[in-house]
């Protein structure tokens, strides 16, 4: 029984010993691995394009605009319209007294027949008095007296023609049409009330507003800056989109969306800006003449730079912006780039790469330059991560 145990314990005693000098082997295999190199996600740097946006604050405009204004003077017997109504171009709107305008029409009717049955009896005469004169039995005088006389009444008849056109017209003028279609505000005059060719105020004002033009204002400044780039070499800038889109105050977007029509040609002296047009359909009435709206379009595209996504741009203490890019060694090193603005999810990097570069967009966090990397495309990996400084070091100390 005692030569049992004790071969017992020689057998424990042997398997202790090997265990730990295979823990002693496993610890030098972990030393001499190493930490494993950190995955990063990366994408190709690319030449692209992308917009050079404008947001510039509009007014709205109708696109036609008429004041309704009366050609004579009289007292409004009646207004035919409702407010804030649509009407049409030749619709009467006013109604003005037109007694004393019927009265000068009949008037001048009658003064034309007048002067019609003088120039019938005028030509009779000056048709006797013609061989008469032929045969000397009367004194060419008095012919060439009756022909003058003749054509003088045909003359008057003329002349009271033109005036019985004149009465008509005042008379059609006491019905006051509409001289556009569109929708009319509230009358500015009240029935009874005198109106004249020469007052000041309109009757009422009518608004085409089924499609309406935004003025923007853009500084001088900027559109000049703008044309030099568009003019620069190498093509480093092409011409923008004529599509227009609006924002409200409220920042809703406008439905439709627009196109410039124009731009002005000279600068306003007080405020240091040039007017841009742009024009929207507006079948339901939702922009109304006056209001205020935000405007957004690209008004020129940038050409030869790259889009980083915007997790990948970093800064350092003194603001420049900065990406890791995977060199050819397998290393990640922090190259400095110059960036303004921002296109989408993406920095618009304007200098810095070059084409073919691998820019690091994922597995950033903590990383630093000279650290050897696994790239793999960005996205592919189920999770890319650098491990914590303190991975793996258990076993380096454990030898």
């Amino acid at each position: 029984m005692s030569e049992f145990v004790a071969n017992r314990r020689r057998m424990s005693l042997m398997l202790g010993c090997t265990l730990a000098l295979a823990g002693c082997s496993g610890g030098g295999k972990d030393d001499a691995g190493g930490r494993p190199a950190p995955t990063v996600g990366i994408i190709v740097a690319q030449p692209g394009s992308a917009a050079i946006p404008a947001t510039p604050a509009g007014r709205v405009v109708a696109q036609e605009t008429s004041e309704v204004r009366p050609q004579i003077t009289g007292l409004v017997r009646q207004i035919n319209f409702q407010p804030g109504g649509f009407v049409r171009a030749g619709q009467p709107l006013f109604q003005i007294d037109a007694s004393l305008y019927r009265a000068a029409a009949a008037e001048a009717r009658a003064a034309l027949a007048s002067a019609e049955a003088n120039a019938r009896a005028a030509s009779a005469r000056a048709a006797r008095f013609k061989p008469l004169a032929e045969m000397e039995a009367i004194s060419r005088q008095e012919y060439d007296d009756a022909a003058a006389a003749a054509g003088s009444a045909r003359a008057a008849v003329a002349q009271q023609r033109a005036s019985l056109d004149t009465a008509q017209i005042n008379l059609r003028f006491t019905s006051v049409p509409a001289p556009i279609s569109g929708r009319i505000g509230r009358p500015l005059v009240t029935q009874g009330a005198l109106v004249s060719s020469n007052q000041a105020e309109p009757l009422a004002v009518i608004q085409r507003t089924d499609s309406v033009y935004v003025d923007m204002q853009q500084s001088a400044a900027d559109l000049t800056r703008l044309r030099r780039a568009l003019a620069a070499a190498d093509g480093g800038t092409a011409a923008g989109s004529t599509t227009v889109r609006l924002k409200f105050d409220d920042g809703s977007l406008y439905p439709a969306s627009g196109t410039v029509q124009f731009s002005e040609v000279s600068v306003n002296e007080d405020t240091g800006t040039v007017t841009l047009r742009a024009r929207f359909p507006n079948p339901q009435g939702l922009l109304l003449p006056g209001m205020f709206v935000t405007a957004e379009f690209d008004q020129a595209v940038e050409t030869g730079i790259f889009l980083v996504p915007q997790a990948a741009l970093q800064r350092d203490f003194n603001g420049d912006a900065f990406v890791f890019v995977v060199g050819r060694d397998g290393k990640a090193m922090r190259r400095v780039v110059q960036t303004e603005r921002t296109s989408g999810q993406n920095w618009v990097v304007t200098g810095g790469l070059k084409a073919g570069e691998r820019v690091i967009v994922q597995g950033l966090n903590g990383l630093k330059s000279g650290t050897e990397v696994k790239p793999v495309a960005a996205g592919s990996a189920q999770r890319i991560a650098v491990p914590p400084a303190g991975a793996g070091g258990g076993n380096r100390r454990g030898t």
